[in-house]
């Protein structure tokens, strides 16, 4: 029996045909199978190519792009260190609170966010605005604070949310406190927010981090030792930037604490005894230069500064009419009046125009020579025949309208200014006015016109272009008081290492000594502030005194009297009185404290402002801090009518 096979009935034909198209299939095949290859070779080439240049010729740069997603450097704000008064009272520390704060490189959508937040918390305009000013100068990475001072509510709000906000986060933080509240206020400063002009001149590796910084006073006077070093933190991360583990750390240095040569017990009793009148009383230690209180009226509370005050409230500080913000004691100019009628009789003595028993008539007036205009005197009928001694203890216009006159105005400028009169003391605070000490120079170069005699006059009892702010006047009643020697006054006594607590007192910064021809110019000088006190204008606050008192009244005019009128205190507005001032050093033989006293529209000098300066120095040198306010001390006082010195 035969098989059957497929091929059987095949032909010869079909099955050449059949074998051609094998090979053929063959050919295509092997044809494909090169061009896979080739194109398996060039991707492969190009992978190699590609893992060349990464791996080999930009390894460095894309190493380091590696390791900035995985790595953040973050920065650690140092602590901000402690102020304290000269005895130990705390002025300044600061207190955990939280902030809100996000990172643009986490926010996708930061609108969205921001309006996530509103419907959680209070977020007002003012504090995006300020948020997205910062972040434009911050690393994308770095935290930017949007929210200071959260309240407990305000934390749990979000923190039950946090989750769906990617890049918000809450962080504990220090804020500055002033436990004080007001007093002192002038001297201390206060610190705020990092603005955006501040941002342009900081340096970031100094200030990294820090959200705040001193704008006045003494922190920002001494902004450098207070804000220590910041430290820097490498941190790992996830994918969304979550923080993993901390890889290394430079811990920051906490800011030094710094002592201040301010009593707040005798700063206590300065400020409340100027209560009911805007001025200045500044105390200071005549051996040193060290200022003991420095009083300005009225005052503000700096911690609604720290985190930004409303607008509102900040207009009201702002705009008011007795200007709150204005340290009188450092920027607030007026005449000094005849606080300056020692230094115009030391002038006399050094320039031999004077002697101490040199004499003038003083019939209640004075006219120079060819002129009918009369220069009056505070008493109105006169002091008749007085001495230098008597002129300084009477406050006599016309003695020392009479030595103005033959000084001349350049020698009365040569003068005083060695006591530092019209020009910045150096004092280590910030925002030092120069005042004026006029001259015939400036007044050719400031007004183009000439100098006249009748202004010599009136500068010669503290008027007319004279100008010198309460600093001043206490530094050179202070110099008066150590017969030439001089300190710069200054206000840090001491520093504190937080980590080791060494402290090291800052040494006194002693200036030029006014030198004098005759060194018994000064005991002559000071006899007559001795005489102001014993027996004369100022003769009430040496009652029950304790101590001898050198001082000198002097009363500054707010607007001219008419040579036809007479000034009347009981006519006038509060406004149009005339500045009350006082200088003074006490114990007379061992001066131990300086005072100068300013009081804005507050009448005679004796009548208001030597009462003021007398418990000043009763606090200081006989350690009564429990002082009545001084419109008690105005009561009390029996001195002399309206219009006296």
């Amino acid at each position: 029996m035969k098989t059957w096979h497929p091929l059987a009935k095949s032909t010869a034909g079909e099955l050449l045909t059949r074998a051609k198209d094998n090979t053929a299939e063959s050919e295509l095949f092997f044809r494909r199978a090169l061009v896979a290859l080739f194109v398996v070779f060039l991707g492969f080439l190009g992978v190699a190519s590609r893992l060349v240049y990464l791996q080999i010729l930009n390894h460095e740069r894309f190493t380091t792009l590696s390791e900035n997603n995985r790595i953040r450097v973050q920065p650690l704000p140092p602590t901000r260190g402690f102020i304290f008064d000269r005895n130990g009272v705390l002025l300044a520390d600061n207190l955990a609170s939280y902030h809100l704060e996000i990172t643009r490189e986490q926010v996708s959508d930061l609108d969205e966010t921001l309006a996530a937040i509103r419907q959680r918390i209070e977020l007002s305009d003012v504090d995006i605005d300020r948020y997205r000013k910062l972040a434009r100068r911050a690393p994308p990475y770095t935290g930017v604070p949007l929210r200071f001072r959260l309240t407990d509510e305000e934390i749990a709000r979000l923190a039950v949310d946090l989750y769906r906000l990617p890049g918000v986060e809450i962080k504990a933080d220090l804020t500055r406190r002033y436990p004080l509240g007001p007093l002192a206020v002038h001297v201390i400063g206060y610190v705020g927010r990092i603005d955006e002009n501040e941002l342009r001149r900081l340096d970031p590796g100094q200030y990294g981090g820090s959200t705040h910084i001193g704008k006045t006073g003494v922190e920002r006077s001494y902004e450098d030792l207070l804000r220590g070093r910041t430290g820097w933190q490498q941190v790992e991360t996830n994918a969304d930037g979550r923080p993993l583990r901390v890889l290394s750390r430079t811990p920051p240095v906490p800011g030094q604490h710094i002592y201040l040569s301010i009593d707040v017990r005798l700063q206590a009793v300065a400020e409340k005894t100027l209560t009911g009148y805007n001025g200045a009383i500044v105390a200071i230690d005549p051996r040193n230069g060290e200022v003991l209180a420095m009083a300005s009226q009225p005052t503000y509370d700096p911690n609604p500064f720290v985190n930004g005050i409303d607008f509102a409230s900040y207009r009201v500080l702002n705009t008011s009419k007795d200007r709150p913000l204005l340290n009188r004691a450092l920027r607030g100019i007026y005449p000094p009046g005849s606080t300056i009628k020692p230094l115009m009789a030391l002038a006399g003595l050094e320039y031999g125009q004077v002697n101490r028993y040199s004499g003038v008539f003083c019939p209640g007036f004075y006219r120079l020579p060819g002129s009918s205009h009369k220069f009056r005197d505070w008493r109105r009928g006169g002091h008749g025949s007085v001495s230098m001694d008597r002129s300084i203890a009477q406050s006599c216009d016309v003695y020392f309208y009479n030595l103005a006159y033959n000084l001349g105005i350049d020698r009365v400028h040569e003068f005083l200014d060695l006591f530092q009169l019209g020009r910045q003391t150096g004092i280590d605070l910030s925002g030092e006015k120069s005042a004026l000490l006029p001259s015939s120079e400036w007044k050719r170069r400031v007004h183009k016109r000439p100098w006249f005699a009748g202004d010599t006059v009136s500068a010669g009892i503290g008027q007319g272009y004279f100008l010198a702010t309460p600093l001043q006047l206490a530094h050179a009643t202070a110099i008066i008081s150590q017969h030439g020697t001089a300190f710069k006054p200054r206000v840090l006594l001491a520093t504190k290492d937080p980590g080791t607590q060494i402290k090291t007192p800052e040494a006194p910064r002693p200036l030029p000594p006014v030198t004098l021809k005759n060194p018994r110019f000064w005991d002559m000088v000071i006899t007559g502030m001795i005489h102001v006190i014993e027996g004369g204008t100022a003769h009430s606050i040496g009652n029950g005194a304790k101590y001898r008192i050198a001082g000198k009244t002097g009363t500054a005019q707010v607007f001219t009297v008419g040579q036809n009128e007479r000034y009347n205190a009981k006519r006038l507005a509060r406004h149009l009185l005339d500045h009350a001032l006082f200088v003074a050093f006490a114990p007379a033989d061992d001066p131990r404290i300086a005072v100068a006293v300013i009081a804005e529209n507050g009448g005679g000098g004796s009548k208001t402002a030597a009462p003021m300066a007398r418990k000043v120095m009763d606090a200081y040198l006989l350690n009564k801090y429990d002082q009545p306010s001084a419109g008690e001390a105005q009561n009390n006082s029996q001195d002399a009518q309206d219009g006296s010195e």
